[in-house]
């Protein structure tokens, strides 16, 4: 921190308390100032010989025959009066950078100019500002924070615009030439004494980050720090990466951590003014802006604070940009009136249908020379796919979500984003479970979006068993695994033969064997088996299961009965099986569970708290 004494003379103010201040002389003072609640007894002649305001204002005393003047609205008050009189006096007058605004402003008040005697208080404060305090940089932090009491005067006078300037500068520099110490991660590891620019020390230095500056001007209020922040952005040479973490530590520094908080009636008003600041100030370039988490957590307090319609939409674009970077923790974006449900589902079924618009326009300008370069370059669907598929087994939970909205988010989703349908069958399961009032077709309805050729073994084994789903789909279940486990024994009966083309045998005889996919809004009750010999493909199973211990798997013997039972029954002719949808279907000791038997994902994501981090 920077000090400047001006004079040498003794200190003879002294202070009496009451709100009365006078000087120790052999001569009787002549003249009254008050300032605020505090007179001055002073003498007018060192006053008039430095003030050229004083000298009117005592002239016009003389006239009215008055020993008594009066300053209104003095800026700074009682001790920047004090520091002016002082220096008219002579005496030792101490500068920092707590009070050189305050001087600065009081001085231009009393018109302390070089026309009235050279070297004045103005000319004297003004070296010390541009030689010392704006090429410091905590300096130019502090003295901007002293700013906010004195406007208009610090405006007027340009000692904020000088501050931002300096600070914005500093900010810009490359990080390898600081040799200042500061908050985040101090250059000085040597020592802890502060080191001016420009002077050397030995030891190695810990390298500087980028963003070291982040946490020093996170002591601004928000009004200023816009102002710096604009500064910054504007001598374009800061990263958007950067900024978004200055953006986000801010955010941390000043936004509450709790709900109650954030939407209380003493702070709501200030809370939404901050978060609107913060947004307008996010990076509008998506490779190196802000966290897509950071963004949906903006989003968030956006919602809760009620933040203006054009906020909300900047940040749904940015996020829906970045949707791919988003965790499934980071969607539980809580409702708000009228909406029933627990989680604003239209909210996330509005990112991904942005994020998949923008895909397919990216898609449209560069066409993929196959599949395989397809997924390769839109790895971003299959993480969407991934976190659309995780986002509905936790709204599947909430019983006001209604099989409408819950199956336009699952369709928001394309089918080459979903490789792999455990995940959805995850979901579905959580979904008739909790919503077991659910009609037959309305069960049939929703696994119809689900294929069963996608399935992994371990989800096919819990389908296989699982009460919940339609007899339909257990049978396409059973009819596909019995298909794999051939395909398997075939390819080691013949291990000379390319897996390769295994897999594709498989995937032909699926296709001549079941029929084409059936349109999900008209579910079918049965499954007709065209163009082969039931008793042919019998044979091949029970052929298979001799090799069990050396050849892939086998279902369990209980689901092969019910498999059994139900092939034949189509088979001969005696009419639809009118069983229950159920009782072809039971809990084994031995299933295997997918993920846990529809665990519930850890704690309640209901007992979350919305913080920014």
């Amino acid at each position: 921190m920077k000090f400047m004494k001006l004079g040498s003379k003794p200190d003879i103010f002294q202070d009496q308390g009451k709100g009365v201040r006078y000087v120790s002389s052999e001569l009787a003072t002549d003249v009254t100032i008050i300032v605020g609640e505090v007179k001055f007894y002073l003498h007018k002649f060192p006053l008039l010989s430095k003030s050229n305001r004083l000298q009117r204002l005592v002239s016009k005393a003389n006239e009215d025959n008055s020993d008594e003047i009066q300053l209104v609205d003095f800026p700074g008050g009682p001790k920047a009066f004090e520091i002016c009189a002082k220096f008219c006096y002579g005496m030792t007058v101490t500068l920092n950078p707590y009070n050189v605004v305050a001087a600065r402003c009081a001085a231009e008040y009393l018109e302390m100019t070089e026309d009235v005697d050279r070297g004045n208080l103005i000319f004297k404060i003004e070296v010390f500002l541009n030689s010392s305090v704006f090429r410091s940089w905590k300096d130019s932090i502090i003295v901007l924070q002293t700013t906010k009491s004195l406007v208009p005067w610090s405006e007027d006078l340009k000692v904020v615009g000088r501050c931002i300037d300096s600070i914005a500068s500093k900010t810009s520099m490359d990080p390898s030439s600081i040799t200042w110490s500061y908050t985040y991660n101090r250059k000085v590891a040597v020592s802890d004494k502060i080191t001016e620019v420009g002077m050397k020390f030995p030891g190695k230095l810990e390298s500087v980050p980028k963003d070291w500056w982040v946490e020093d001007i996170c002591e601004l209020e928000i009004d200023l720090y816009k102002r710096v922040m604009i500064a910054v952005k504007s001598k374009g040479r800061m990263d958007g990466s950067v900024i978004g973490e200055a953006l986000r530590t801010y955010a941390m520094r000043w936004l509450p951590d709790s709900i109650e908080a954030l939407v209380s009636e003493a702070h709501s008003r200030r809370n939404k003014s901050l978060l609107e600041t913060i947004i307008c100030l996010l990076p509008s370039d998506k490779g190196v802006t802000c966290s897509c988490c950071f963004l949906l957590k903006l989003l968030k307090v956006a919602i809760l604070v009620g933040a203006d319609d054009s906020s909300r939409d900047d940040l749904v674009k940015s996020i829906s940009l970045k949707l791919d970077e988003a965790s499934v923790n980071d969607l539980l974006i809580p409702a708000r009136s009228p909406q029933i449900t627990v989680y604003d589902v239209e909210l996330v079924k509005c990112l991904v249908n942005r994020f998949m618009a923008h895909e397919r326009s990216s898609r449209d300008k560069n066409i993929p020379k196959s599949t395989n370069d397809f997924i390769l370059g839109h790895a971003s669907w299959l993480k969407v796919g991934k976190l659309i598929d995780g986002y509905l087994a936790e709204i599947a939970r909430d019983p006001n979500v209604s099989l409408s909205i819950f199956i336009q988010l699952l369709q928001s989703i394309p089918d080459s984003a979903r490789p792999i349908h455990d995940a959805l069958y995850e979901a579905i399961d959580i979904y008739l479970q909790m919503h077991s009032s659910l009609t037959k077709a309305e069960r049939k309805h929703l696994c119809g979006f689900m294929d069963v050729r996608k399935l992994t073994m371990d989800a096919s084994m819990h389908a296989a068993q699982n009460e919940r789903l339609p007899l339909r789909t257990v049978v396409q279940v059973l009819f596909f695994e019995q298909i794999r486990a051939a395909a398997g024994v075939q390819a080691l009966n013949h291990r000379n033969t390319d897996a390769v083309d295994s897999t594709r045998k498989t995937e032909e005889y699926w296709q001549k064997t079941l029929p084409e996919k059936q349109n999900v809004s008209k579910p079918s009750s049965e499954i007709k088996i065209k163009g082969e010999d039931p008793q042919k493909n019998m044979k091949l199973v029970k052929k298979g299961s001799k090799t069990r211990s050396s050849g892939p798997q086998l279902l369990p013997s209980r689901s092969r009965r019910i498999f059994d039972k139900l092939f034949v029954g189509k088979v001969s002719g005696n009419g639809e099986n009118r069983s229950s949808e159920t009782s072809g279907s039971s809990q084994s000791p031995t299933s295997r569970n997918i993920q846990g038997e529809i665990k519930s994902s850890g704690s309640s994501s209901r007992n979350r708290r919305h913080s920014i981090s």
